[in-house]
């Protein structure tokens, strides 16, 4: 009964969840814009949300893994979501603008992405409320 009420919340809080591990692979780039030999990294937002979705709904709950890794000593946010970021690769940008000292950066199109994506981050916790909103209203019998 409360699967298709909550299956659109799921789906937005799997967005908003890739939404703010691409803002700081973003705000990693744009940091390192000075740094030599500094390659930038990106993903594919459409594939990493296929992939997300394509996983059971036993392992989608909780948050983004970002911080998993291999050492021991690295945060766990859940076992079942260890092998999420092997699936949702961050891989490195296509090179527009050649630099001497080997950095590959374009600082304008780092900014347009970062700021495209905050607006989408943006307009999924919009969605996100509305939605709530809705379920709220439909609750109380307004």
């Amino acid at each position: 009964m409360f699967e298709p009420l909550t299956r659109r919340l799921e789906f937005f809080s799997d967005a908003l969840q890739l939404r703010a591990h691409r803002q700081q692979v973003l705000a990693s780039n744009i940091a390192n814009a000075d740094t030599p030999g500094f390659v930038a990294r990106d993903f594919d937002f459409r594939q990493a949300m296929d992939s997300v979705r394509s996983r059971g709904p036993e392992l989608r709950a909780g948050a983004m893994p970002v911080l998993t890794g291999g050492d021991a000593r690295h945060l766990r946010t859940s076992a079942a979501l260890a092998d999420v970021p092997d699936r949702n690769r961050v891989q490195y940008s296509v090179q527009t603008q050649p630099s001497l000292d080997g950095n590959t950066v374009d600082l304008d199109q780092q900014r347009a992405n970062f700021i495209h994506n905050a607006v989408q981050y943006e307009s999924t916790l919009r969605f996100i409320n509305g939605h709530v909103r809705t379920m709220l209203s439909a609750i109380q019998g307004q």
